[in-house]
């Protein structure tokens, strides 16, 4: 498959992903991530191997899509759900007056 990252383009296979990635060791993951084979590996550093060029010079995203298109799976990061008095700073009028049922 044909894809662009940094402005390059690469013809990348899964299976060419699956030999690139063999025998590497997987950094801890902190943020978006690709599993290959039975490991889990930061998307950053799948795109540096897969590409050979510097961390900096790409985003997850464009990994992300070129690895989704061959077929691996590409866990998102944990979401927690917000709350409008999570987001408030101030609590709400029923809590401060007292008011039966405030939470």
């Amino acid at each position: 498959m044909r894809c662009v990252i940094a402005r390059f383009p690469f013809d990348l296979t899964k299976r060419g992903v699956l030999e690139s990635m063999k025998g590497v060791k997987p950094e801890q993951v902190t943020g978006e991530s690709v599993i290959i084979g039975r490991h889990t590996y930061p998307v950053k550093q799948v795109g540096q191997i897969i590409t050979r060029q510097d961390r900096r010079d790409f985003s997850a995203s464009e990994v992300i899509r070129a690895m989704t298109k061959l077929g691996f799976t590409c866990p998102g990061l944990p979401r927690i759900p917000a709350t409008t008095s999570a987001l408030s700073p101030f609590p709400r009028a029923s809590a401060m007056h007292g008011t039966p049922g405030a939470v």
